[in-house]
């Protein structure tokens, strides 16, 4: 199969033949949205409704045609009905479903390979079917390893929508993803770095990794000495708005980790399966962790996630009860390994690291022409642009975000809100050319937008 199988169905995009959203979209949204309650925003501020999907093309059921810049959020990163994939779960569908946690020849090849592109000796692994329950298994498994009850997380990171995954998360802005819902003892919350917006900064104005692991530091010292579990965290925060940590946060909080014997648990659910160039986005800076969840792009669309721990706390995953129902069935582990299969096998990881150079080159351009982008995030094919009232302030721009996502979306783009960060997170085959493309729909609606608002 060519690896540009996709580029057919991608001719001609994008295409609106009528105001978006269509009136049948508006239509099967409100007779949806009669029973479905709790929608995201991007479904809110843009109520499109999908009928069809290939490769970097969406189809709404108005017969508008859209480029791909969200990848079913994170998900769909190989392409949209990718041949190989899409064959690969209809023969398991066709043959076997479900055999609970039972051998079956398909996991025997999948777990093979998943650990045959982890890093270090991470090669104890439990199967599930969302990013959630990876993540509480994650933490079941901690407290086994150590005989410890708590944990720290950070702000606006985020890890899912159960009691113990909320408490690991809880958001701050305007109390959207609160779920009502108090963190549970033992859980502890502190900053994590933002260069953009730093809480401990150097006399220069530039972040201070050292005063934040000295923070935290202090925070383990004067809590429950000896019962802190293990540090979870993002690689990058994805909800929180594509923010990435300084190249040397990672190796200073392992240390910090490995100095009071805390794990470092770290959730790839988002970034991921190549999604910034590397199979963990935690390869980039040479941390191996203690256990890492993944997700999203690792079936492709289809519900497989992992939760996976060192080999020294295989253990671990035989005194939590860590099978599932749905976790690690046929259709799911043929989606994990076809998905794995075609990253090799389309040189996707080089793909993603040459386009991602030019994503970087364009919204680094797009930063210094632009007077409402305060600050641009880049690595591999997980992107932002975060609009300020003024570059000297960063005053949020949060009404001049949802404009421009519901601009560029009538232009033909499918993408990410975020409030006032524009997320993006393109399928992994994309080309310079509709690379391009999306970003020239983007910029444009930033241009009206400031006109707009008279900059």
């Amino acid at each position: 199969m060519s690896k540009e199988w996709w580029k057919k169905s991608a001719e001609g995009i994008p295409e609106i033949k009528t105001d978006t959203p269509g009136v049948e979209s508006r239509r099967m949204h409100e007779s949806t949205a009669r029973y479905m309650k709790g929608l995201s925003s991007q479904v809110k501020l843009f109520p499109v409704c999908f009928a069809e999907g290939s490769g970097i093309a969406l189809t709404d059921v108005d017969g508008n045609r859209y480029l791909d810049f969200s990848s079913g959020i994170y998900v769909t990163s190989l392409g949209h009905c990718h041949p190989k994939i899409s064959e690969a779960v209809a023969h398991w569908a066709g043959r076997l479903m479900n055999a609970h946690d039972f051998s079956t020849p398909i996991k025997e090849k999948a777990l093979e390979k998943l650990v045959d592109v982890l890093p270090g000796d991470l090669n104890a692994v439990q199967l599930y079917s969302d990013g959630t329950a990876a993540v509480e298994a994650g933490i079941r498994a901690a407290r086994a390893v150590n005989n410890r009850q708590e944990f720290i997380s950070c702000f606006r990171d985020f890890h899912g929508k159960s009691m113990a995954a909320v408490s690991l998360a809880k958001m701050t802005r305007g109390d959207v993803y609160s779920y009502g819902a108090t963190r549970a003892p033992g859980f502890y919350m502190v900053p994590r770095p933002n260069p953009y917006r730093p809480d401990f900064a150097k006399p220069d104005g530039t972040i201070d990794t050292d005063a934040y692991i000295s923070f935290y530091e202090q925070f383990i010292q004067e809590g429950t000495v000896g019962n802190v579990s293990a540090f979870v965290l993002e690689p990058v925060q994805g909800w929180g708005g594509s923010i990435f940590p300084p190249d040397d946060f990672f190796p200073k909080l392992k240390s910090l980790c490995d100095k009071h014997s805390i794990l470092l648990f770290v959730d790839e659910v988002l970034a991921g399966m190549g999604r910034t160039g590397e199979w963990l986005c935690m390869d980039h800076w040479g941390v191996v962790p203690d256990i890492v969840t993944l997700g999203k792009s690792l079936g492709n669309g289809f519900p497989v996630t992992a939760m996976v721990v060192k080999e020294e706390y295989a253990d671990a995953l035989e005194k939590i009860s860590a099978s599932s129902s749905y976790g690690g069935n046929p259709m799911a582990c043929a989606a994990a390994l076809a998905s794995i299969e075609v990253i090799e096998e389309e040189d996707i990881l080089e793909n993603v690291r040459s386009v991602g150079a030019y994503f970087k080159r364009r919204l680094e351009a797009m930063l210094d022409a632009h007077p409402i982008v305060g600050d641009v995030k880049a690595k591999g094919f997980l992107l932002g642009v975060e609009l300020v009232k003024d570059k000297g302030t960063k005053e949020p721009f949060e009404e001049a975000g949802k404009l421009v996502y519901r601009k560029a979306f009538r232009k033909g783009l499918a993408w990410i809100p975020a409030g006032h960060i524009l997320r993006m997170s393109p399928p992994l085959i994309m080309d310079e050319h509709y690379a391009g493309m999306g970003l020239d729909m983007i910029e444009e609606s930033i241009a009206e937008v400031e006109k707009e608002f008279g900059y």
